[in-house]
């Protein structure tokens, strides 16, 4: 007997449909959840690329939307919002099903644990570093980001090992934080989700499982799953 699905997602990203990460996030997406990736292919060489580009990326999500009959829709990357001022209300105002950027799902989940002050770690340089923190910090959130990556393109993939030395490496205990916080899946901590928040004692939210989360739970769905960390884990109410 084929699955019953009860939702079909949009997992849309400012670059190429065949993103590399996408594949280390879909063992997180239950059964009964069918997700699609489309990609803008709004940026090749350098994230800067998608800045300014409002009105084509509210256009074109909004043909996903209609073209794919999608129940919701998860707007990836930080780079696209903070690149792009005003992008989550545009498509707040355009979209008629659930949707969310990286930035609005994320805070959400820090919110959920009343996290002031988080470890923020990306593969993006300091200027778009910098643009996160403000995002941030309009927020409530305040943010240390103490590893930029010196250039921007497109850095290289870390191991799962690689990325719990540099997050243990970051964190400094004269300057203490609620929790930690992995923007860009290129830096991907999926893999050791769990043993970071289990050798370091913090909360932990990345992006792409706060997004998976976020969406479902506005479509009134729960999915709580062991392995990945305290927010699916507990999987709480918005």
């Amino acid at each position: 007997m084929a699955e019953t699905i009860k939702a079909k997602i949009g997992f849309v990203s400012g670059g190429s449909n065949a993103m590399p990460h996408y594949g280390s996030f879909l063992p997180l997406v239950p059964s009964e959840i069918k997700l699609e990736h489309e990609g803008l292919e709004l940026y090749r060489e350098s994230l800067y690329q998608i800045a300014d580009k409002k009105e084509v990326i509210v256009r074109r999500v909004q043909e996903f939307v209609r073209n794919n009959d999608w129940d919701g829709v998860i707007l990836t990357a930080a780079p696209t919002e903070v690149l792009n001022p005003g992008l989550f209300n545009d498509l707040n105002a355009a979209l008629s099903v659930p949707f969310t950027t990286a930035l609005h799902a994320c805070v959400a989940a820090l919110s959920v644990y009343s996290a002031k002050r988080v470890l923020l770690l990306t593969p993006f340089d300091e200027r778009l570093n910098d643009l996160i923190c403000r995002h941030l910090e309009g927020k409530g959130v305040a943010a240390v980001a103490p590893h930029p990556f010196a250039e921007l393109g497109v850095p290289k993939r870390m191991t799962p090992d690689e990325v719990f030395a540099l997050t243990k490496e970051c964190l400094n205990p004269a300057d203490p934080v609620d929790a930690i916080y992995f923007q860009g899946a290129v830096l991907d901590p999926i893999k050791v989700l769990q043993k970071i928040e289990t050798e370091l004692g913090l909360t932990v939210i990345a992006s792409n499982p706060a997004m998976l989360w976020y969406v479902l739970s506005k479509l009134a769905l729960a999915y709580p799953m062991s392995g990945y960390g305290r927010l699916l884990r507990e999987w709480p109410k918005l």
